[in-house]
């Protein structure tokens, strides 16, 4: 009885270990979106790169998605590489001073 009994937890223990690990990659971490499969969505026609209207379609606000798409758009050729369409880091703004936090 009990090798039977650990046989059963053994075996579900296995197969809930390899659901999981199935599903976790393929899971998107939440908080983070994915750049590549937004991408993807967006690209309908599947050539590799975002026009402007698949860029903006489906955007809140169609002018302030017009304007990153120009902004996204580093090689001026009117599309989006998957280079140019990942977020860019922001540069730090030399205008902040960082306060001394010696001094009050």
């Amino acid at each position: 009885m009990r090798t039977t009994t650990s046989l059963v937890i053994a075996l579900g223990l296995a197969a809930t270990s390899v659901a999981f690990a199935e599903k976790a990659p393929d899971a998107p971490k939440k908080g983070k979106p994915d750049p590549a499969r937004a991408f993807n969505k967006k690209d309908t026609d599947g050539d590799g790169f975002l026009s402007k209207d698949e860029f903006t379609k489906g955007a809140k606000d169609p002018e302030k998605a017009a304007k990153a798409f120009e902004r996204k758009d580093k090689t001026g050729d009117g599309k989006l590489s998957p280079e140019e369409f990942k977020p860019q880091k922001k540069a730090p703004n030399p205008d902040k001073k960082k306060k001394d936090k010696g001094t009050n």
